[in-house]
């Protein structure tokens, strides 16, 4: 897995990327609290979040064929959790609930990828210490994010010593459990690896704290 998956255009020279973290952080947060409390009656103001997001994306030469295949991967989930609503009473009611829904998701999915794609990482978990997220969590994310990698990387050597050992075609429900099991020895082996993890850095005097980042 590429390193840079997550946050491939972070490292660019835009006026986007030369925003203060923090300054950042704080403008992501009032602009998700207002998609959040805007009701789909005042679609407008929807519809000026959604234009200033994009024009965040351009601004931020984050290319448009990179926004299109992260929003085909969320999509699918939050349909689904939409259109529930309206599935479970018959297709009668809740299509107003379900499309304010599915606007909110991908307004903030979209500004949250405009975020990651314009600070890189490390700057990012100073400015939320910064701004009073307690450290534990700071860590916690510190740590998914150099981990995330490592774990994606093992997903992909077991799937495809899976499908060397297939000969035929699996069926639907083969197909299902196969991806159950894999996903069991996977977590298995992250526990391992974890706890190999966990020993390796006491042994190398791990205090519980991360170290900051000498500029």
């Amino acid at each position: 897995m590429r390193a840079d998956f997550l946050d491939r255009y972070a490292r660019g020279d835009t006026w986007c990327h030369r925003l203060a973290p923090r300054t950042k952080l704080w403008g992501l947060l009032v602009y998700l609290v207002v998609v959040m409390v805007t009701p789909l009656s005042h679609w407008p103001l929807l519809g000026l979040a959604a234009c200033l997001v994009v024009t965040g994306l351009t601004l931020a030469e984050i290319p448009r064929a990179y926004v299109l295949q992260r929003l085909a991967w969320l999509l699918p989930p939050v349909l689904g959790f939409a259109f529930a609503g309206p599935l479970s009473s018959g297709l009668s009611t809740g299509w107003e609930l379900a499309l304010l829904i599915a606007v909110r998701s991908v307004l903030s999915f979209l500004a949250g990828l405009w975020l990651v794609n314009t600070t890189p990482f490390d700057p990012l978990l100073e400015a939320l210490a910064a701004m009073g997220m307690p450290h534990r969590f700071v860590e916690l994310l510190a740590f998914m994010y150099r981990y995330c990698f490592v774990v994606f990387d093992e997903l992909v050597r077991m799937r495809t010593a899976q499908r060397a050992r297939t000969v035929s075609h699996p069926s639907l429900w083969h197909a299902w459990r196969d991806a159950a099991n894999l996903l069991g020895m996977l977590l298995i082996r992250s526990l391992n690896r974890a706890e190999r993890i966990h020993g390796a850095m006491c042994s190398r005097g791990w205090t519980g704290r991360l170290p900051k980042s000498q500029s």
